[in-house]
């Protein structure tokens, strides 16, 4: 037995399909994804909170979910679109289907229809707001759903996702012995808690709340921005506390800093900067980003829809490092005055390709020589 289901867009376009996940109804913004492998890693990401994710690659969940490939504790997206559910799993670390992972967690997804026609409508008419129904799939009621639905722009998603208290990576207490990173969750993977871990570092993460006095009172030798959802420029306080970390940090002591996607955008606020909306977003595995100080061009993981102004941080004194080769949209950023540098790709990958390890290692050197 199969249940109906469509996808409803707020400009009138319907996909129909079937059901599969959880029977339901899901309302968020519609991106497309062009990685071919990784979906756990793209369901547990954060930063898809308010978003439901279309994959590009025709067969999705051949190898099933396991404990391993997890980027949070939950599943983050609204819902899920595929082309073909695949019902073979094979892998001998999975644990449950694909199916049986988004009914446990109660993200609704479609399979069955043309996701090569719906990610050219998404790269020509835009990210849009839209409905996966399944429990009601009439698709008239569907589009008005889709249309009286909140968009991403001027929401504040990160409270949302972000955690409730601090707590240490990693959890088994067998914290390495070297610096100590106060991480700012709005909305971290642990994929970049795991590649601190690899080069040395111990990890304190706190709630996206944290103020510059709390962050200071943890001693950190360094300060991780993190990744997360929603519109960067919906958050004042984050970027008031960035702001106060790199002008005026409490005690007068300069703290290192590292910022990655919203990390990068709430940096770019409080250097002086503006973030715009793109039209639909960077979300995938491939994408080429140019050092401009090497010429380096590595392939990274990027997820945002949101994108800081490169015009508007002339005469702030940063130096653009790095350069989208698709569109020519900043993905780099430092101070050259300060410890402080910031990348809008995704340098821990998780999933996706490794080119951009090395900003890790290049954090972990910059926070030694500060402590030197």
């Amino acid at each position: 037995m199969t249940t109906d289901a469509v996808l409803a867009l707020e400009d009138g376009k319907v996909y129909r399909g079937r059901a599969f996940g959880a029977i339901g109804e899901a309302a968020g913004e519609i991106v497309f994804n062009t990685s071919m492998t990784g979906y756990q890693e793209i369901l547990t990401d954060a930063s898809y909170r308010g978003q439901i994710v279309a994959m590009t690659y025709p067969l999705i969940g051949n190898y099933g979910v396991n404990d391993e490939d997890v980027e949070s504790h939950r599943p983050w997206v609204e819902g899920f679109v595929v082309r073909e559910l695949s019902r073979l799993t094979s892998n001998w670390r999975a644990k449950k289907s694909l199916d049986q992972y988004l009914k446990e967690n109660n993200v609704p997804g479609i399979e069955g229809i043309d996701t090569r026609a719906l990610t050219k409508h998404i790269r020509t008419a835009g990210a849009m707001r839209a409905v996966l129904a399944s429990a009601d799939a009439d698709p008239d009621r569907a589009v008005e759903k889709a249309r009286a639905s909140p968009g991403l722009v001027g929401r504040d998603l990160v409270r949302e996702v972000t955690c409730a208290k601090a707590w240490d990576w990693p959890t088994s207490g067998r914290a390495p012995e070297g610096p100590k990173v106060v991480v700012l969750d709005y909305g971290v993977k642990y994929g970049m808690l795991r590649q601190l871990e690899a080069v040395g570092c111990r990890a304190r993460v706190l709630p996206a709340s944290a103020t510059a006095e709390q962050i200071a009172a943890e001693r950190p030798d360094g300060v991780l921005l993190s990744n997360g959802p929603g519109d960067p420029a919906a958050l004042p306080y984050a970027v008031e506390t960035v702001r106060r970390l790199v002008e005026s940090p409490p005690g007068g002591r300069t703290i290192p800093l590292f910022g990655i996607c919203m990390g990068h955008q709430v940096l770019g606020q409080a250097l002086g900067g503006r973030t715009f909306k793109l039209k639909f977003g960077h979300h995938g595995a491939n994408h080429p980003t140019k050092d401009l100080r090497t010429g380096r061009v590595a392939i990274t993981v990027q997820n945002h829809g949101f994108c800081v102004d490169i015009d508007s941080l002339k005469g702030a004194g940063v130096e653009i490092t790095h350069l989208n080769l698709n569109d020519q949209t900043l993905e780099g950023m430092e101070d050259p005055r300060r410890p402080i540098f910031s990348v809008q790709f995704h340098p821990e990958a998780s999933p996706g390709p490794h080119d951009a390890h090395y900003m890790f290692r290049r954090f972990a050197d910059m926070i030694r020589e500060k402590h030197a």
